[in-house]
């Protein structure tokens, strides 16, 4: 699913004007009565109190067409104009005069000197204050009247974006963003629902389809896409039936420590679920009747020393190469890794230590093919990129890094983040159950794993976070948050493959548009 920019979104709207042969208003209109049925369908009619808060630009228009159609409807609403400045848009203005056709109660004027309305924990507050198209820092008075919001502990629902939350930088200030409980997004979602700076000002998001043009919507290049089922099922290659292990790959998965041998049986395993017809691990000495009892489908060759790797064969005859799983950072490790990049033509999958002997011997970087994967959370990240302002900034600090070595960064967490160049891949599988240790390592298997089989490493990067955290949400329902482990993740990833083709009557879960 696309996510567009702010100029995007712009565009949309006029193009759609253009072509469907509508006014803004009648597309404002088309907006404002989409959100009103989607209150109208969960309302149901009821009486509670419902408080809109509007604007005075096209955001706070949508709030007003929304406000007459709950008032025709007999809802019992009081509208608010917060008034913020003495510009009023175009749209507003019509749709202003047209609120006052349906009701004697006219919106009230909200302004520094007002004082707030009473609003209790059970009524509805509606948030038309601002769009997509805030610019301007908000003012002292509407920061205290969003206090008052949260205060309430109402219900709220924001109209397009959370007011007070720009859709391209993060807010200087918590306080002057709306709390929202629902964001009713219009068309598309917007990146900052999944970002960790900006993802708390909405509980929930959900779209609201106001028929922005089709072609439009189907041609736009974008920088972020957020990745479901259905931008997974065409990246799945289908076997057949006279296929052999051998055209499903070699994975050849490198690392292992003492007392950290559990972390490289775990991504030998994954890349084994992943579907690599064949996998090999290389641990130290003292991994290998570890991984033999525990993996008997994989074949493990080990190092000379008994407690961290020294050295790492010349040959390997892997089609994909993941490192670094419980590797430790020991300077004959540090030796071993060095030899094995200078002489490796190979994209690799490079997780964990590996990953932290990188970042602090940075001339080894000159080594790493193009097209390797690296997969780092968010500490391994600050220590790869050095420190960043905000999310925004780790962004762009990530695509050029991606840039420069011609690589790929997979951000681990809420929404692991793959970063090629200048596009971002957003995963919308996942939850806080796999925060876990080991979750990073079963990770880097299945990357690793897709990568033998032949998918394309960016492929291999946003199918394996999509099946990795489907994985994970189907275990949840079965352990519960706190009792997920990585080997769960592991043992549901056959599931996670099945989910891509279940019809909602199997009663498998499925994909919806809200943010977990």
């Amino acid at each position: 699913m696309k996510i567009l920019s702010k100029e995007q979104i712009y565009q949309a709207d006029k193009i759609t004007s253009q072509r469907q042969n509508i006014n803004t208003n009648e597309l404002m209109e088309r907006a404002g009565t989409q959100i009103f049925n989607w209150l109208h369908v969960r309302l149901k009619g009821a009486q509670v109190p419902i408080h809109i808060f509007c604007g005075i630009g096209n955001n706070g228009g949508d709030g007003l067409v929304v406000a007459r159609h709950l008032l025709t409807h007999g809802y019992n609403v009081q509208t608010y104009i917060v008034n913020y400045s003495d510009k009023r848009s175009k749209d507003f203005l019509i749709n202003y005069d047209r609120i006052k056709n349906v009701t004697k109660t006219w919106p009230k004027l909200l302004d520094a000197q007002s004082t707030f309305p009473e609003i209790s924990k059970d009524d509805i507050i509606l948030d038309a204050v601002f769009g997509v198209g805030l610019n301007r820092e908000v003012c002292n008075w509407v920061c205290t009247l969003f206090k008052h919001f949260k205060a309430s502990n109402a219900f709220t629902v924001s109209v397009d974006i959370p007011s007070g939350l720009y859709i391209d930088k993060v807010p200087e200030k918590h306080e002057v963003v709306v709390m929202a409980d629902y964001t009713l997004s219009f068309q598309t979602p917007k990146l900052v629902f999944f970002l960790p700076q900006t993802a708390k000002y909405t509980t929930h998001w959900e779209l609201i389809d106001i028929g922005l043009d089709a072609d439009y919507l189907y041609t736009v290049e974008v920088e972020a896409n957020l990745i479901g089922k259905f931008e997974i099922l065409p990246m799945y290659k289908p076997r057949n039936k006279f296929d052999h292990k051998g055209i499903y790959g070699h994975a050849f998965l490198i690392g292992g420590s003492y007392g950290k041998i559990g972390a490289i049986t775990l991504a030998t395993k994954a890349a084994l679920h992943a579907g690599a017809g064949l996998v090999t691990a290389f641990v130290p000495k003292c991994g290998y009747i570890p991984l033999q009892t525990a993996l008997p489908e994989a074949m493990v060759m080990t190092d000379s020393n008994e407690t961290c790797i020294t050295h790492i064969p010349e040959e390997i005859s892997g089609n994909a190469i993941g490192i670094g799983p419980g590797m430790g950072k020991d300077k004959n490790t540090l030796t071993a890794f060095e030899e094995f990049l200078s002489k490796n033509n190979h994209p690799l999958v490079i997780d964990a230590d590996a990953l932290n002997l990188l970042s602090e011997n940075n001339k080894l970087f000159k080594y790493i093919p193009e097209n390797s994967v690296v997969t780092p959370h968010a500490k391994e990240l600050e220590r790869l990129l050095g420190k960043w302002k905000d999310d925004f900034d780790k962004l762009e600090k990530a695509k050029t890094f991606s840039k420069k070595h011609k690589i790929i960064i997979v951000i681990k967490g809420a929404n692991t983040i793959t970063v090629y160049a200048d596009k971002l891949y957003i995963n919308s599988t996942g939850n806080p159950g796999m925060a876990t240790a080991g979750a990073g390592d079963v990770l880097c298997g299945v990357i690793c794993g897709l990568m033998a089989q032949g998918y394309d490493p960016l492929i291999s990067c946003v199918f394996g976070t999509y099946l990795h955290g489907k994985s994970g949400d189907l275990a949840v329902q079965t352990t519960g948050y706190q009792s997920l482990t990585a080997s769960h993740i592991i043992d549901f990833l056959g599931d996670a493959y099945l989910d891509l083709f279940a019809t909602p009557e199997s009663n498998v879960e499925t994909e919806t548009e809200e943010s977990n």
